[in-house]
C-alpha cells in the first residue's frame, strides 16, 4: 500500500518568490541600519562636538597660563584627554581621521551593535543614546540573524547550481563546495588584511587577526578600524567594511555550521545507507509491498545525501542516529 507523498512545490515558484523577499529584506535591513545611523548621529552627534570644543577649550587656557605644567594641572589634562577620548572627540587640532558619531562613525557602531561585535572602543555617552541602543539591539540582533541565514541559503544554492552545472556527481559537489570555501577564504578572510595593512599601518598578521575576530563576532576592540589620527581615510573606507562584515559573516556562518554539524554528528555519512554487494543494495531499494509490487524505498529516516559543501541536510542529531541504526 502505498503512502501518498506531499507534492513539491514547482522550483520555478519557490525561485521567483525567494528573489523579491530576499530584496524586501535587504532594503528592510539597509532601512533599519539608516535609522540607527540616522538617530546615534543625531543624538550622539551633538554631544561629540560639545566635547571636542569644550576640550579644545581647556586645552589651550592650560597652555596659556601655564608655562611649567605641575602634576595636578597634568592630571586635570589626563582626565579630559580620558573623557574626550570616551565620548568620541577628535584629540588633536591637525587630525584627519573620521570623527566617531559622525555619520560614518555612527552607521559603522550601528552595525557593530547589531552583528554583536561590540569592538567597545566606542559607546553611547547621553541616556536618550543608551535607551534607543536597548530597543535598537532588541530589534537588530534578530533582523541581522535572518539576513544573515537568508543570504548563507543563498550563496548555498549558488553552489548547488554549480555543482549540478558540472554534472551533479560527487565529484562536482566536492569542486563547487571546495571552490566555495577556498573563494570565500581569499574573498573575506586573505585579501582584506592587504586593505588593512595599507590603510592602518598594521602588519598582514595583524590585520588577519582583526578579519577573524570581527567577522567571527567577538570584537575584543584590540584592534579598530578608523582610530588612527595621523592617517587620511577616505570615505567609502567604513561603508566597504560594512558591507565585507555582513556578507563575511554569512560565510562564515556556513563554515561554523559545517565544523559544528561534523562536531554534532560525527559518523554522519550515513554508512547505514550504503552496502557492500549488489544484493544487499537490491535487497534494501527494493521491496515487496502487500500487492506483490515493487515499493519504493526511500532512503532511511535521518540519512541523507551530503550536500555540496559537505553538510548534510538532517534533521536532529539523535533522529539521524535512530534512522542510521535501523534495518542495519
Amino acid at each position: 500500500m502505498y503512502r501518498p507523498r506531499a507534492r513539491a512545490a514547482p522550483e520555478g515558484r519557490v525561485r521567483g518568490c525567494a528573489v523579491p523577499s530576499t530584496v524586501l529584506l535587504l532594503l528592510a535591513y539597509l532601512a533599519y541600519l539608516a535609522l540607527g545611523t540616522g538617530v546615534f548621529w543625531t543624538l550622539e552627534g551633538r554631544a561629540a562636538q560639545d566635547s571636542s570644543r569644550s576640550f579644545q577649550r581647556d586645552k589651550w587656557e592650560l597652555l596659556q597660563n601655564f608655562t611649567c605644567l605641575d602634576r595636578p594641572a597634568l592630571d586635570s589634562l589626563i582626565r579630559d584627554v580620558v573623557q574626550a577620548y570616551k565620548n568620541g572627540a577628535s584629540l588633536l587640532s591637525n587630525t584627519t581621521s573620521m570623527g566617531r558619531w559622525e555619520l560614518v562613525g555612527s552607521f559603522f557602531f550601528s552595525v557593530s551593535t547589531i552583528t554583536t561585535i561590540g569592538y567597545g572602543n566606542l559607546s553611547p555617552n547621553t541616556m536618550a543614546a543608551r535607551l534607543f541602543c536597548i530597543f535598537f539591539a532588541l530589534v537588530g540582533i534578530p533582523l541581522n540573524l535572518v539576513v544573515l541565514n537568508r543570504l548563507g541559503h543563498l550563496m548555498q544554492q549558488g553552489v548547488n547550481h554549480w555543482a549540478s552545472r558540472l554534472g551533479g556527481t560527487w565529484q562536482a559537489r566536492w569542486l563547487a563546495g571546495s571552490g566555495a570555501l577556498l573563494s570565500g577564504l581569499l574573498l573575506f578572510l586573505l585579501l582584506p588584511p592587504l586593505l588593512f595593512s595599507h590603510m592602518e599601518g598594521w602588519s598582514y598578521t595583524e590585520g588577519f587577526y582583526f578579519a577573524f575576530i570581527t567577522l567571527s563576532t567577538v570584537g575584543f576592540g584590540d584592534y579598530v578600524i578608523g582610530m588612527n589620527p595621523s592617517q587620511r581615510y577616505p570615505l567609502w573606507y567604513k561603508n566597504m567594511v560594512s558591507l565585507w562584515i555582513l556578507f563575511g559573516m554569512a560565510w562564515l556562518a556556513l563554515i561554523i555550521k559545517l565544523i559544528l554539524s561534523q562536531l554534532e554528528t560525527p559518523g554522519r555519512v550515513c554508512s547505514c545507507c550504503h552496502h557492500s554487494s549488489k544484493e544487499d543494495f537490491k535487497s534494501q531499494s527494493w521491496r515487496q509491498g502487500p500487492d506483490r509490487e515493487p515499493e519504493s524505498h526511500s532512503p532511511q529516516q535521518g540519512c541523507y545525501p551530503e550536500g555540496p559543501m559537505g553538510i548534510i541536510q538532517h534533521l536532529e542529531p539523535s533522529a539521524h542516529a535512530a534512522g542510521c541504526g535501523k534495518d542495519s
